[in-house]
């Protein structure tokens, strides 16, 4: 049994560290709040072309963390794209 091998830090963790970190933060853009940004209270489930911009697609709903939307816009962005699948207007789905 030798001491001090196998669980340990190597030489090369902090530079292969580096190197993740440095090409993910190349082209990242800050992420910010498109519905406080544009002042908008009440996300409304007739405005298609606004929900269109949160749905991948695959039909399905875009998270806040990579959207950078806020708690309480992505909870009214969840509802009223649910309302507006109810009544046909936006998919469930990709292949309907």
């Amino acid at each position: 049994m030798a001491m001090g091998r196998g669980k340990g830090k190597g030489k090369n963790d902090k530079k292969d560290k580096d190197k993740k970190r440095g090409a993910k933060n190349l082209f990242r853009r800050k992420k910010f709040c498109r519905f406080t940004v544009e002042k908008i209270k009440q996300i409304d489930y007739k405005d298609v072309d606004l929900l269109k911009d949160f749905i991948n697609e695959n039909g399905k709903i875009i998270p806040a963390r990579i959207t950078g939307t806020k708690a309480r816009y992505q909870r009214q962005l969840g509802d009223a794209i649910m309302r507006a699948r109810f009544l046909a207007l936006l998919p469930y789905a990709d292949l309907h």
